[in-house]
This record gives C-alpha cells, structure tokens and sequence, in this order.
C-alpha cells in the first residue's frame, strides 16, 4: 500500500452536527435547541456519545474493505491512527472494548477487525482492552433494513459476559463502520444494563446521509483505485 493512499482519507465535516452522536446533517432544522438529532433526545441511542474519523466513501471505504475482506492486517496501525484522531484528547476512559462478531463470522474472516484496532488505540492511551460483550445471537445483515427494523434486528444479540467486569467504568468501544448506529447501540445498551458508567462509541467511517444520491465511491462519483504493494 503507497504513503499516498494512506494519505488522502480526510476527515468527516460539516456545519452542523448532533452534540451527541456527531451526525452529520445539511442544516440545523433536524436538531433541538441543545443540538440533539431526533434519536438522541427520544433516548433510541445506546451509547452517550460517538465520534467518527472519516466517511465511509472514496479511499476510506477502500482501504476498509482491502482490511476486512482482503485480510490485510497491517493496515490496521494506520486506520487505528485516525481512528485515535477522532478522539478528544480530554475525554478519558477507563477501558477499550471492540464490537465483537459471532463466532461463524470470525471464524469464515479469521480475526475481528474491530479487535486489532482496540488493541492499538487501547496501547495509544494506555489503558486495558478487554472484550467484555460477546455476540449471543447471529443476526441477518443489515443492509437494506430500515432503522427501525435494524434495531429489531440486533435486539438481545449482545452479552456482557461477566457484568462485575465494566460496573461503573467508562467505556470506549471500537468499531470500523457506522450505518444508523443501530448494532453499536444494541451493544452499548448491554453494557450499561450490566452497570457501565458511560459508553462511548468511536468508529473509522461512517456513512453519510447528507447525500444519499451521491456514488459510495466518493469523488464525484469517480471509482477510486488503489496501489497494493506500490
């Protein structure tokens, strides 16, 4: 992979955000006078707060996937490196968590990418990374589901596996990709059933419905092509 590539991934912006969850949105109508999106202040969230490096297009989205699908492990220290970069550096935590896949899925891709970027965010910071929550239940995909039926979805597919474990800690968990935040909250709520202080989420990419007509690829529209090896 050239330095060029692992370059050119900017970060997420726009004027307006949710104070909570850092949706990005086109103008501030979908936000209160505190600046929550309609899903924070009606409580649908399970996690207090999230943040995001980039979107989940162009470059980003392709390196993503050479990481996940095409096995290749070493991008996880650069992408781990912005992912650290979404975070504010006052914000303290006193354990990292990655998003855990059920076990068919991590044995057919062989390790869980939300793991090996746990693990260097977790040495970043210089606090432990433990994976507290297991997935119980294999879940239909996402994809194409709306949001309602995503949260149906992942209902009780999460698992604290020993609550004494994150009672009244504040936790930062790991995951690569945000869609609507559904699966992500699903595994936040369990963690603060069992007694977390706080969750916070904190994720690579997301997906960016301020312009959903826009190709995935990102730069107009424009396929992006990277160099592997170059």
């Amino acid at each position: 992979m050239c330095a060029k590539c692992l370059k050119q991934p900017a970060p997420i912006s726009a004027e307006y955000f949710c104070v909570s969850c850092k949706t990005p949105f086109l103008n501030r109508f979908p936000l209160d006078f505190e600046g929550r999106c309609l899903l924070c202040r009606t409580g649908a969230r399970g996690f207090d707060t999230a943040y995001c490096f980039g979107s989940y297009d162009g470059v980003l989205r392709e390196l993503i996937h050479l990481f996940k699908y095409a096995k290749m492990k070493p991008l996880a220290r650069p992408l781990a490196a912005q992912l650290a970069g979404a975070l504010p550096l006052d914000r303290q935590f006193d354990l990292v968590a990655p998003m855990p896949l059920h076990w068919r899925r991590k044995w057919t891709r062989g390790f869980n990418q939300s793991e090996l970027l746990a693990r260097f965010i977790a040495r970043r910071r210089r606090i432990p990374m433990k994976k507290v929550v297991s997935r119980v239940r294999a879940t239909a995909t996402q994809a194409g589901l709306t949001n309602s039926k995503r949260r149906t979805n992942v209902a009780g597919a999460f698992r604290v596996r020993r609550p004494q474990s994150v009672v009244g800690l504040r936790i930062l968990l790991i995951d690569d990709v945000m869609t609507t935040g559904a699966t992500a909250s699903a595994c936040a709520a369990a963690m603060k059933a069992a007694g977390a202080a706080s969750v916070t989420l904190v994720t690579l990419a997301r997906v960016d419905r301020r312009f959903a007509g826009a190709s995935a690829t990102g730069n107009g529209g424009a396929n992006v092509t990277l160099r592997v090896g170059a």
